[in-house]
């Protein structure tokens, strides 16, 4: 598996990262035994980035991953979040971005994760409530006191990145980006490769929306979450279905799944880009290190990028709330 590099403060990870969103039964049931073996053959093949957050499953993601990579601590890059508030069950209620929470959200990641130190830690959402500097300074804390190695933000506008950078150096910014949603593009991704910040690219396959796979909001299971996302209400769902077929034709005429050819796609944008696609099982996870051996033309970039323009999704990036 490729390595690259995230931002400048010395951060390595393969090409392709997990996410472990879909561990916590949000997009169908998941299987406990399952995701530890999908983390685990994950490190096999050689994707090391792991990506978590604290209210996954109210901590209990970390905790299938703390026991997923016990004894193997060194083949991991383990990266987590901190800054908001949520149930039990891991229902965000909202953000608290203040110091004195920060410390004290590192120090239950640690725990849950079973690890000395996180590789990235980032903050989850800015806290209207609180200046990012003071925010940032609290990971910058954590990285002098030895629990942290990388610092990130996570979903911030380009001032936002540039003020938080200028409180300590960001290894990453993590942001939803796919073919499908290009918001990035205008302002956060410029801001981000002028200050040396590498990209974390979340839902790199929009929630399923380039999977190929999903076409009726009746496929989704009662507890899916998406039926609460604007983008997969029947209306939106089909007008987005309609700008991935030529993405479809594309990916036919190389013989690839739509999936697959989207994931290389975003990887052709740049070496200092890393999907993060989650999924449940080890099929679907070789299925998406593949895409890494896959070459992308010039006018196969171009097509894909006029076949879906940027602003062209329907549907907002967040889910309704309740």
């Amino acid at each position: 598996m490729e390595l690259r590099g995230l931002g400048t403060t010395g951060l390595a990870s393969s090409a392709i990262g997990l996410g472990s969103l879909g561990f916590t039964g949000g997009y169908g049931a998941a299987d406990c035994d399952e995701s530890i073996a999908t983390v685990r053959h994950a490190l096999d093949i050689g994707v090391t980035l792991l990506d978590t957050a604290d209210f996954y499953g109210g901590g209990r993601v970390e905790e299938l991953i703390g026991a997923a990579i016990r004894g193997r601590r060194a083949d991991a890059v383990v990266a987590t979040r901190g800054g908001a508030t949520f149930t039990p069950e891991g229902r965000p209620t909202g953000l608290d971005g203040r110091p004195e929470s920060l410390r004290a959200a590192c120090d239950a990641s640690l725990r849950r994760l079973g690890v000395e130190r996180i590789d990235l830690y980032s903050l989850a959402r800015v806290d209207p409530a609180v200046p990012i500097e003071d925010s940032v300074g609290a990971l910058a804390g954590l990285v002098a006191a030895g629990k942290v190695r990388h610092i990130g933000v996570s979903e911030v506008t380009a001032d936002e990145l540039r003020r938080a950078h200028a409180v300590h150096p960001l290894a990453t910014v993590a942001s939803e980006y796919s073919l499908l949603d290009r918001s990035i593009e205008a302002d956060v991704l410029p801001a981000a490769r002028e200050l040396g910040v590498g990209i974390v690219a979340c839902s790199p396959l929009g929630r399923a929306l380039l999977s190929g796979q999903l076409s009726s909001v009746d496929q989704l299971g009662a507890g899916d979450f998406r039926h609460n996302h604007p983008r997969f209400s029947p209306e939106n769902l089909h007008r987005n279905r309609e700008l991935v077929r030529v993405a479809e034709a594309i990916a036919a005429e190389k013989d690839v799944s739509i999936g697959r050819l989207a994931l290389a796609w975003l990887l052709a944008q740049g070496p200092d880009i890393v999907p993060i696609p989650g999924t449940r099982t080890r099929t679907h996870l070789e299925m998406n290190a593949a895409a890494t051996q896959i070459r992308l033309t010039d006018d196969e970039r171009e097509r894909l990028a006029l076949a879906v323009p940027p602003g062209a999704v329907a549907g907002g990036r967040e889910p309704r709330r309740r």
